[in-house]
Parts: C-alpha cells; sequence; structure tokens
C-alpha cells in the first residue's frame, strides 16, 4: 500500500488520497472551538502563533484553550490571574459552570452560510481532554455527563448539514491532559516529548474517534498536534484501521496532515507557524479572527479582523492555491461574540460577491499583471497597489486594495475592490 504525503502525489491510499472535486473548489471552512476555557475566557494577546519566539510563548499563550496548561505554569500573568479570580479551583471546575445556556446551533449555521463556508468543523475534544459528546470512556469529563449535559455536536452537525454545507470534526490526538498526569508544557520541545505514546491513549484515541465518525459521518477528519506512536504501527486500532473506516463512511471525505506520520490529503499552516506548508494546491490555513481560537474577553474589536482585514486574508489565500479555516470562539453561554459577529456580517456581502468567482480557480504568475493607481509612481516599489489575482474560466479575477486601481493583464479581467470596514468606506 502507498503512503503518499498530503499534498505530494496523485497516487490514493487510506493514508493518503487526492482532494475531491468540492474539497479543490472550496475556499473557506469556519473552525469552532468551544469548551470549559470559554468560562474564563482568558489569555495574553501577546501576538501569532510563529511571531512569538517559544521561549516566551508557552508562559504568555495567547491561546485561551490552552488555559489549563498556562495556568500551571508558575509565575505565568494567567497562573496569578487564576489564583487572584479563582483561588484554588480546578481547570474541570469549569466544565461545571459551563451552560451552553444560549446555544442555537441553526443560528450559527445560519451566520457561517451566510459567508460562504463550504464546510464547518467544531472541536469535538480539544487538549483539556473533554469531549463535547457522549464519547467513550470520557466518563465524567463530557458536556454528557456535567456542565451542559447534552451532546453539543450532534445538533450542530444537523444544522450545518440542513443549512447547505459540509460537517467535520477537531480531535486533539496528539495531546490530553486528563488523560495522565504530566507536568507544564513550557515549550515546543516538550509538547513533543511528553505528549502520550503508549497503547492505552492510543486505544482511547481511536474508539472516540470511530465513534465520532459512526455517529455523525463528518466529511473532515482534522487532528491536531500529533497522533499516539502504538497507533503508527499496523494493528486493529492503527491510524491505518481509523482511516479505512473513515474513507468507507465518508468516501469524499478529506484528512488534514497532523498526525505525525506520512499521512493526510492536504497540508495545514496557522497563523505565522508553518507556512512552508503553503504550497501546491488545496493547503489550508487556520486561525482565528484574534490572537486566541478559544473565546478570549480581552480580544476587542481592535484585536479583531476587520471585515477588510478578513476580506484581504481572504484574497491572499485562494489566490495561492489555498482554503482559509476561519475560527469562531462561543462564549460560555454559546454565543458568537458581538465583535466576531460584526466581522463576519460585515464582510458577508463582499464573500457572496467573490466566492463565486473562486470556483475552479488556478494560480497565475504575477510578472503578466499590471496595476497601477493614478497618481502613483509605476517605477517604485514602495508605490504599488497591493493586488491578489487567480484565473477561472472567465478570465482572470483581480482583487485590489484601492478602487481606484487600474489593471492591465491579457484577456478578459475582473476587478474586486476589498470592503470598507464602514459605510462611508464602502460607499
Amino acid at each position: 500500500m502507498s503512503t503518499a504525503t498530503a499534498g505530494g502525489s496523485d497516487t490514493a491510499s487510506v493514508l493518503s488520497q487526492p482532494l475531491p472535486a468540492w474539497a479543490r473548489d472550496a475556499t473557506l471552512g469556519v473552525f469552532v472551538h468551544w469548551g470549559a476555557y470559554s468560562v474564563p475566557a482568558w489569555a495574553e494577546p501577546i501576538g501569532a502563533l510563529g511571531a512569538v519566539p517559544d521561549e516566551e510563548w508557552f508562559a504568555h499563550n495567547a491561546y485561551a484553550e490552552w488555559y489549563a496548561n498556562t495556568i500551571r505554569i508558575a509565575g505565568s500573568p494567567a497562573a496569578e490571574r487564576h489564583a487572584e479570580l479563582h483561588g484554588d479551583a480546578p481547570y474541570t471546575a469549569f466544565l461545571d459552570d459551563w451552560t451552553a445556556d444560549r446555544y442555537d446551533p441553526a443560528d450559527w449555521a445560519i451566520l457561517f452560510a451566510a459567508i460562504g463556508a463550504d464546510y464547518v468543523v467544531p472541536t469535538t475534544k480539544h487538549h483539556d481532554g473533554i469531549a463535547l459528546w457522549d464519547a467513550p470512556g470520557a466518563g465524567e469529563l463530557s458536556t454528557v455527563a456535567r456542565g451542559p449535559r447534552r451532546d453539543l455536536i450532534g445538533p450542530l452537525a444537523t444544522a450545518v448539514r440542513e443549512a447547505g454545507m459540509r460537517f467535520g470534526v477537531y480531535y486533539s490526538g496528539g495531546l490530553d491532559w486528563a488523560f495522565a498526569e504530566h507536568p507544564p508544557l513550557t515549550s515546543s520541545d516538550e509538547v513533543s516529548r511528553l505528549r502520550p505514546v503508549g497503547a492505552d491513549y492510543n486505544d482511547y484515541a481511536y474508539a472516540q474517534v470511530a465513534d465520532l465518525i459512526d455517529r455523525y459521518a463528518p466529511e473532515v477528519l482534522w487532528n491536531d498536534i500529533d497522533w499516539p506512536d502504538t497507533g503508527k504501527q499496523p494493528g486493529p486500532t492503527s491510524i491505518e484501521a481509523l482511516l479505512t473506516r473513515f474513507r468507507a463512511a465518508a468516501p469524499e471525505g478529506i484528512v488534514n496532515d497532523r498526525w505525525g506520520a506520512p499521512v493526510g490529503d492536504y497540508r495545514t499552516s496557522e497563523y505565522d507557524h508553518d507556512t512552508g506548508n503553503e504550497t501546491d494546491d488545496g493547503w489550508e490555513h487556520c486561525r482565528g479572527l484574534g490572537f486566541s481560537f478559544g473565546h478570549n474577553a480581552v480580544e476587542d474589536e481592535a484585536l479583531t479582523l476587520s471585515p477588510r482585514e478578513l476580506a484581504r486574508l481572504y484574497a491572499d489565500v485562494v489566490s495561492r492555491g489555498g482554503r482559509l479555516l476561519l475560527n469562531v470562539g462561543p462564549t460560555a453561554a454559546g454565543e458568537i461574540p458581538e465583535v466576531q459577529r460584526r466581522t463576519l456580517e460585515g464582510v458577508a456581502p463582499w464573500l457572496a460577491e467573490v466566492k463565486p468567482a473562486t470556483v475552479g480557480r488556478s494560480t497565475v504568475e504575477r510578472a503578466g499583471i499590471r496595476v497601477t493607481v493614478p497618481g502613483s509612481d509605476p517605477t517604485a516599489s514602495t508605490d504599488e497597489p497591493w493586488w491578489r489575482a487567480w484565473r477561472n474560466a472567465d478570465g482572470l479575477v483581480v482583487v485590489v486594495d484601492d478602487p481606484r486601481a487600474i489593471v492591465q493583464a491579457e484577456g478578459p479581467v475582473t476587478v474586486v475592490a476589498l470592503p470598507g470596514d464602514t459605510d462611508e468606506e464602502t460607499a
């Protein structure tokens, strides 16, 4: 059996397959990070993953979903704040405070469909080990046993599909801080060195992901960090056995590349991390609207992508052959934060115009395209306006930052300006 690496071969196996047509045409997915970490909803917004030195990142982690780890790092601002506000309460106490009392999956789906999302991928179990469904072996660490006291995944799967989008699942196969005692992780090296690798955790993770496949028939299987080393060997609970099950249940399903093995149909990048994976066609870039995936109440409008910034990011990713997996972080009650909703609703009309022009897209060389703005010096590199382009069946599509831009290129050209962030800018 061949074991082609993600995006690197047309040779199909259960471990790696060429992307199906829907995934090649897809340009936008919605990630949803929702968990007990949404109760404290706090992290330091120090910057993007990959742009902050590793020696600073962990004690000042910008990811609210890493709260359970960050508060265990002595002297970290998160630990000090936790002690001040919550005393010595364990992280799992937040599971009991997680109400989800305003959770309306149909409302989420309507919002995601309005921005033209092709697929939706919620976290089903993050690194904290808490399952958002009645997962086998989870015991008290599930939203069915405690907190919301119900399955949070099934209703979303139904709502997403009813709204015309595909449904996927995220699962943290590489880390589970509740599975076994371990010291807090303070470096990327420790993430690799201290992750669970044995047969006990492999069988546990296998059973849970197999249950997700059987219950919800996801079409995107998004593993994170790595997979237990035991499962990388042949056997009834191996990665190969798991993906055989997935491929049988979802013949047009796709698998990401974060298994610590030559597995996956496409490569991923995250903020400024693993940008070397942004090659070929069909790669996927994931990030939040702010610096965090999980809800961080600190992230106000100034720390959240504006509609214009989001449109610019989308155009950049699409022009280079990628897909954008954009994250929202609901509150503990289950509401999409207003600051995030404002951006999504603000960019929706622009995406409705642009997204159909991405179907059947292919990348283009910039050398054959000239973009100028009246009054600028075309010979000065500092005066070159921002623009991105791709080609579809109707010709060239060029997204420009400045609506006055003039585009010169061979063949039919469609020019689209980025949206403004206010009514005045859009007019």
